[in-house]
């Protein structure tokens, strides 16, 4: 069934510009990313108008660089899917705005997908993890630039949040203090690098919230942490620079596993725990996770899934997926449905007509004006 199906997936929530196009049961047609880190390095960060206006300037080059790979024609598929939020306004809304036209000449249903919501489904591709997709409900642990977050997923557009971050999200966490070190931005990568060559017990950094009832996260005093210590010359040599770095990201494994084995706790029917995100490419996050598992294990085994590693940064594999995963349950958008910078999974659609809102589900008109009123 090798194009039955298809979608095309749009991805423009940040600094990649991605498309992607997935037949109807999920096989990789063709997919592209491309990394805006040049443009935006030396300002040290994202900068959202450089990112929309890139966007803007690739996305149609992708997209009809992934249908010829494929092999389709735009009146070939069978939907459109593009990140709709929650991200940067100006990128939401190019890859958003551009999904519409080509659903609206084709004739097409049109899926807004939330990002968060694509992270979460990434692991139920067919064929991608080994021992078949996760069965719900499961533990997502999603952990990124932008988000840090346990959330049960029970089911497509059924999510509850268990806890969330304080203060910074994990992957900013990991950026700050790579810049306290000197490492060029994005700062995560850099990092992990740096540390391989260090000694993680060198610094004893605190492990914010450890042991602590529930599963909320807390970065800001860990990156004090480091902060103080650079101001005290710790990382005047580069010994001193990596075992830091090593330190650093030691601690936010521990942190990272202890938070999701609370989770787990909260959440007894999962028999998965799946890693999301950018930080999910850390093998030092990864092998404290899948270490925590191993030495919790009992009768109800729960097994440690994460995504390649491609597919753990911002990809348009994972928003087409979810884009099909929707469209089998009838969930397509209306074409005047606005991006959203801010769009809680929990706020996700879960049935046609139907918008879920803090918990409550209200249908029809009442729906539209709920969302009218929310949207920024």
């Amino acid at each position: 069934m090798a194009a039955q199906g298809a979608v095309l997936g749009l991805e423009s929530s940040c600094d990649e510009t991605a498309a992607a196009v997935l037949a109807g049961d999920g096989t990789v047609l063709a997919e592209a990313v491309l990394s805006q880190e040049q443009e935006h390095a030396r300002f040290g960060g994202v900068v959202p108008e450089i990112a929309a206006r890139a966007h803007l300037r690739h996305l149609p080059r992708l997209a009809r660089a992934v249908l010829e790979r494929a092999g389709l024609a735009p009146g070939d598929l069978a939907g459109v899917a593009a990140t709709a939020g929650p991200g940067l306004i100006g990128g939401l809304i190019v890859g958003a705005s551009f999904g519409k036209g080509i659903a609206l000449a084709r004739g097409l249903p049109f899926v807004a997908v939330n990002h968060l919501e694509a992270h979460a489904l990434t692991v139920r591709l067919p064929g991608l993890i080994e021992g078949g997709p996760p069965d719900f409900p499961y533990l997502l642990l999603l952990v990124s630039g932008g988000h840090c977050q346990c959330v049960a997923v029970e089911g497509v557009g059924r999510y509850r949040r268990l806890g969330t971050t304080l203060d910074d999200a994990v992957g900013e966490a990991f950026d700050k203090a790579a810049k306290l070190l000197g490492l060029p931005w994005p700062g995560g990568p850099h990092l992990e690098r740096l540390a391989a060559r260090g000694d993680p017990r060198r610094f004893p950094l605190p492990r914010p919230l450890l042991g602590r009832p529930g599963c909320d996260f807390s970065f800001s005093g860990l990156k004090t942490a480091v902060a103080h210590l650079v101001a005290k010359g710790a990382a005047a040599d580069e010994q001193g620079r990596a075992d830091l770095a090593a330190s650093f990201q030691a601690a936010v494994a521990e942190v990272l596993a202890d938070r999701a084995a609370h989770a787990l706790a909260m959440l007894p029917a999962a028999r998965a725990l799946v890693v999301a995100g950018g930080v999910a490419a850390n093998a030092t996050v990864r092998a404290a996770l899948a270490a925590r598992l191993e030495g919790a294990q009992g009768r109800n085994r729960v097994r440690l899934v994460a995504p390649p590693l491609r597919l753990c940064t911002d990809n348009a594999v994972m928003v087409a997926w979810a884009g099909i995963e929707r469209l089998r349950l009838g969930l397509a958008d209306p074409l005047d449905h606005a991006p959203r910078p801010r769009w809680p999974l929990e706020e996700v659609r879960a049935r046609p007509g139907v918008e879920a809102r803090g918990g409550a589900e209200r249908g029809g008109d009442e729906a539209v004006a709920a969302d009218r009123q929310q949207r920024p």
